[in-house]
């Protein structure tokens, strides 16, 4: 960069690249005649003021809040955002430290949640970007990138199984697509599901929201409807997809459940849309599904006052969905079926806490975190 055209009353001393560090000393304040320099000059202290400003908002210590609950939300708000900023070497440190299984042929993580799997619009990192760097962290520099075999929503937490080889990928795929894995998964859900147990056989199909906020949900496009209090059959739409979900109520009280779902089918949003709407018992955290026309939940006075949260700050919790448990049929050299489980996160143990909620007794006796949590 040339230095500007100054007069005798000032002057512009640039020491060489290798003596000085490409630095620039003044050692006079110059008078510029050019005016185009002038303003040169003043807009770069302009962005470099508002650089400054900008960081300082970033730095800036938000206020601590009093009540544990919130504190913990707003500490998994603050590591949702950071994932996105950290370096892939991190990520993929991370995911390695939550392997629950590995052998010749799989890698089995637990994913965290507001981790993405795939790319996208807004999406700065996510698991498919960093799986050469974890297979080189547990094989050497010289191994060939992971492979996914399926996927998980953003904000779903638990079992998720990677593959060494791309064929051996494909074959856990088509296992996933013929329906021979057996998938579990636990929610904690507003409300209690009526009866205590049973099957949702309600095809689904995507549809625009009209209104202020639009947008587009998933929803049920049941094949029967009520005429005069008769049940007759209705028009499903050609678009729809055949949908079922198994559930189970594990521990439940007057406003919550522990759910345990098992989706038979794999539809987009699946056990969240059955649950909603075809249970009315949305999951906890659900901000899409817990109301069709709105994108916030609207949970009753007392499970917020169990949660020690305020109305305003119930679009900060997290979604209460975890893939517990995957049976992976024998596959390969393998000769007996691999089970599959993952302890759920530290936020839905203290949901259930919270919630006087109970975890089954054998899961009880063999999580030392949900013990630790009990005692606090």
């Amino acid at each position: 960069m040339a230095a500007p055209s100054c007069n005798a009353l000032g002057l512009w001393v640039r020491g060489s690249g290798q003596c000085l560090g490409s630095r620039f000393i003044l050692a006079c304040q110059p008078f510029c005649s050019s005016a185009a320099a002038s303003g040169t000059l003043n807009a770069q202290r302009l962005a470099e003021k508002l650089r400054s400003q900008k960081q300082e908002q970033k730095t800036r210590k938000q206020p601590v809040p009093t009540n544990p609950v919130q504190r913990r939300v707003q500490e998994l708000v603050r590591f949702t955002q950071q994932l996105q900023r950290v370096h892939p070497n991190v990520l993929a440190k991370a995911l390695s430290r939550g392997i629950v299984h590995q052998d010749k042929d799989l890698v089995v993580i637990n994913k965290p949640y507001g981790l993405p799997v795939h790319g996208g619009p807004g999406v700065q990192l996510c698991i498919s970007d960093v799986l050469p760097i974890l297979a080189k962290m547990l094989r050497g520099h010289k191994a060939e990138p992971l492979h996914l075999c399926h996927r998980l929503d953003k904000e779903t937490t638990g079992v998720m199984v990677l593959a060494w080889e791309k064929e051996m990928a494909h074959q856990v795929q088509e296992l996933f697509r013929t329906r021979q894995v057996v998938k579990k998964y636990w929610a904690i859900a507003v409300r209690v599901p009526v009866p205590s147990a049973g099957v949702v056989d309600i095809p689904i199909v995507e549809k625009e929201v009209q209104g202020p906020q639009q947008h587009y949900k998933m929803t049920l496009s049941p094949g029967y409807r009520m005429d005069n209090g008769k049940m007759v059959r209705a028009r499903t739409s050609r678009n729809a997809h055949v949908a079922v979900t198994q559930y189970q109520v594990l521990s439940s009280t007057l406003s919550s459940a522990l759910l345990e779902l098992q989706p038979i089918t794999g539809i987009k949003h699946q056990l969240r849309v059955h649950l909603s709407f075809g249970l009315d018992c949305p999951i906890l955290g659900d901000h899409k599904y817990s109301d069709w026309n709105k994108l916030a939940p609207q949970l009753s006075v007392g499970t917020l006052k169990k949660l020690g949260l305020k109305q305003a700050k119930a679009r900060h919790i997290p979604l209460h969905l975890h893939a517990r448990q995957l049976v992976l049929p024998a596959l390969g050299s393998r000769k007996e079926e691999l089970n599959l489980v993952c302890k759920p996160p530290r936020y839905f143990l203290c949901s259930l806490r919270r919630l006087d909620l109970r975890m089954p007794s054998q899961d009880q006796s063999g999580d030392d975190e949900a013990g630790h949590l009990r005692a606090q």
